[in-house]
């Protein structure tokens, strides 16, 4: 029994990192968005038992520490059934690059396991052993455009906005997500240092530290703040049976106005704040893609992968060749909503 399945990317639109949790981990509100870029995964169904991994990266664990074993192993247990999995990885996206390439191979593997078997878990219970896994692993059981929220596992599907030309660049570094989240708490530790500072010598706290818009605002006032920008974003573009539609007046169309309300709600990713000073190469990316006409360019997650949306496929397509010719690996592609993420999931062999 076997299937063979695309396992998609993502980008975070915005994200907003909030107070620590009892569990030790952030609490979180982001705008997940899948895309085309994709790994190739092959579930193979057999008799013995066991979980075999094999993956065209050296760099990826193929041992019990991987996802997409934790995700096999308890889903075998769900659906009460017994069998040699043998699961190959044909990866294409960056390893711990911010796209979601882990979680949605978890994902993918699952459903892979589910078509195999013509067997497949209630939803809940998708979602939830999903949770287990990993943060960023439900999204890939909703896919479009989702909201996530709690540590990022607690996922609800929204309205799909339309279609955007992407770039992906994909820097050849390294970004570890539980340092950045580490230096966060730390820059944050600052500026209410420095606040304390400031009120007891009557000095001003927003000259003490390098970001200023951190201080005087508490974790449950910025996440409210930040939902309010999200609101204010995908509620600019009047909605009929779930979906953007209706063209705008000026001759624009309807990815252009949410593309240029983006930039005007001021939704940004607060990993920038600590992951840009420590790679600088990075910030210098993001002002690559800027200058290359990126309507909106952003970290993805805590990187080292970025994105810019763009007008045109035509000016990805311009902008994405330009960035290699300056050496930066980049890749034009587009967005995918809900319909198209599960539309192109199976394929019938590897591409």
């Amino acid at each position: 029994m076997l299937a063979t399945v695309r396992s998609f990317a993502k980008i975070n639109i915005g994200l907003c990192i909030g107070a620590n949790r009892r569990d030790g981990f952030h609490e979180l509100r982001t705008v997940y968005q899948t895309i085309a870029l994709h790994d190739l995964l092959r579930v193979r169904v057999g008799h013995g038992s066991g979980i075999e991994i094999h993956c065209s990266d050296p760099r990826v664990p193929i041992d019990t520490s991987n996802t997409c074993y934790a995700m096999l192993e308890r889903a075998m247990d769900a659906l009460k059934v017994k069998g040699r999995l043998v699961l190959e990885i044909e990866k294409r996206l960056p390893v711990r690059g911010g796209l979601g390439g882990a979680s949605g191979n978890a994902v993918a593997a699952l459903v892979g396991l589910e078509m195999a078997l013509k067997k497949q878990l209630a939803a809940s219970e998708r979602l939830r052993i999903a949770a287990e896994v990993g943060s960023d692993v439900p999204l890939f059981l909703v896919g479009g455009t989702v909201l996530g929220v709690g540590r990022g596992e607690d996922v609800y599907p929204l309205p799909d906005v339309p279609a955007f030309s992407i770039v992906v660049a994909t820097p050849d570094m390294g970004v570890s997500t539980p340092k950045a989240f580490a230096d966060w708490d730390a820059l944050l530790a600052s500026g209410e240092q420095a606040e304390l500072r400031s009120a007891s010598t009557g000095g001003d706290a927003r000259r003490s530290i390098e970001f200023p818009k951190l201080t005087g605002l508490h974790p449950s006032v910025r996440m409210k703040a930040f939902s309010r920008k999200i609101s204010s974003w995908l509620g600019s573009v009047p909605l009929k049976g779930g979906r953007f539609s209706g063209v705008p007046a000026g001759g624009r169309g309807r990815a252009e106005i949410l593309l240029l309300d983006l930039v005007r709600t001021g939704i940004e990713n607060d990993f920038e704040q600590v992951v840009f000073p420590q790679y600088p190469a990075l910030r210098d990316v993001k002002c690559a893609l800027e200058r290359t006409g990126a309507v909106y360019a952003s970290l993805s997650g805590s990187g080292s992968a970025l994105y810019g949306l763009f007008r045109t496929k035509a000016g990805a397509e311009k902008a994405a060749a330009r960035l290699r010719k300056e050496g930066i690996p980049a890749q034009a592609t587009v967005t995918l909503t809900r319909s198209q993420y599960w539309r192109k999931f199976r394929v019938s062999s590897f591409e």
